[in-house]
């Protein structure tokens, strides 16, 4: 039998979406919602649970930003559960949550190995940044008005259950700074309503309104898991950046006198066509996209756990690469080693030998059957891209 855990890991597509996961990524993915009733109300509750949420409110430093409140019965100011030095009124939260409240637990993946986990298995399915807020409704309760997200989320429903109504998407794939404005965007009439108990899953493109409440006698808990994307204007801003950089006509001046009233444009509108037309034959997608690959590869989190223990151990035993992104480019006088917290640099160790430790397959210092072995194994371990195993 599969475990669970190492699904939710190696698979985190199949674990979300179980069958509903073959063809997403070609077909819903962007475009439409998608609810999945598993029927396993305990599918999702090795994330987190109610009892989880209730200790990490007690004994985590939150200070502002990292617990919200919401209720769309009422108005709730900072000021509410927020105290003078930042720090968050603990008392002040469970009172307002007893009153109808929805507790937001934001970015809890920075301070929770089994969700940060997760959201870096996500990343290597969608090559994106990957966050967690989690919402804690009363019953009966609903948190906030109909609106859009501009990033897409996956609803994990840990606990109760939620109902929810969807409207017309306003705005297809918004920006990330393209909020939903309540005067600019009517809201309508839902178009479609279903219902998440535990274990169930829904995925809501970005730009769908939508607004959900608290269904049933008992809190509902869910895990919103937002993908925040890297777009293809992202990729044609880079890709003509580099020509900018290589093309010295692209980085002349602006006619002079442009900004003044009687300017006439015929000729720098000849110019700017002309300068367009030239993009096509220059603009190269190899290079950008190396930018933009490279750059999110070293903004992704570390996976240290188990990298001090590691460390104590003597040398010796075997390891296994963690699933982990990473590249591998070769440099004058070494090779350089592209991976989620920063870069190493290597002027002695063959490519063969660091693409054997980092295959997945285990190892041990005999297999690598190098000199600098121990160091590469030190180097790989304390950084967590491998780890010893039993």
């Amino acid at each position: 039998m599969t475990d669970p855990t190492e699904n939710r890991l190696n698979e985190p597509l199949n674990w979300l979406l179980g069958e509903a996961a073959d063809g997403f990524l070609t077909g819903a993915y962007e475009r439409d919602p998608v609810i999945v009733h598993h029927g396993a109300p305990d599918r999702f509750r090795a994330l987190l649970s109610i009892a989880a949420v209730d200790r990490k409110i007690a004994e985590l430093d939150l200070r502002e930003g990292m617990l919200s409140i919401a209720d769309s019965s009422r108005s709730v100011e900072l000021s509410d559960f927020v105290s003078d030095n930042g720090a968050i009124d603990r008392v002040a939260v469970a009172r307002l949550y007893r009153r109808g409240a929805t507790v937001i637990l934001n970015q809890l993946h920075q301070s929770d190995i089994a969700l940060a986990a997760f959201c870096r298995a996500v990343e290597q399915v969608f090559s994106c940044h990957v966050q967690t807020n989690i919402y804690l409704t009363p019953p009966g309760s609903q948190g906030f008005h109909t609106h859009y997200d501009n990033h897409d989320v996956f609803v994990l429903q840990i606990e109760g259950e939620k109902t929810w109504r969807l409207y017309d998407r306003p705005v297809a794939s918004p920006y990330r700074g393209e909020r939903f404005e309540a005067d600019r965007h009517p809201v309508g009439e839902p178009v479609h309503g279903f219902v998440l108990k535990a274990g169930d899953c829904a995925y809501l493109p970005r730009g769908l309104m939508h607004d959900a409440s608290a269904s049933g006698d008992a809190a509902s808990l869910h895990i919103t898991c937002g993908l925040l994307v890297r777009t293809w204007a992202d990729l044609m801003l880079e890709a003509i950046s580099e020509v900018c950089v290589n093309d010295p006509a692209f980085r002349r001046g602006l006619p002079p006198g442009f900004a003044n009233r009687d300017f006439d444009r015929t000729i720098t509108r000849d110019r700017f066509r002309a300068l367009v037309a030239d993009l096509p034959a220059q603009a190269r997608l190899d290079g950008a996209l190396d930018l933009l690959t490279e750059q999110f590869i070293r903004s992704r989190e570390p996976d240290v756990l188990g990298a001090v223990e590691g460390a104590s151990r003597p040398p010796g035993g075997c390891y296994r690469a963690r699933p982990s992104l990473w590249r591998l480019l070769d440099e004058d006088g070494g090779l350089r080693l592209i991976a989620p917290g920063g870069d190493l640099t290597f002027s002695r160790a063959p490519r063969a030998v660091i693409e054997r430790a980092l295959s997945g397959d285990p190892f041990t210092r005999e297999d690598l059957g190098e000199d600098q072995a121990e160091e590469l194994i030190r180097r790989l371990t304390v950084t967590g891209l491998i780890e010893p195993i039993d």
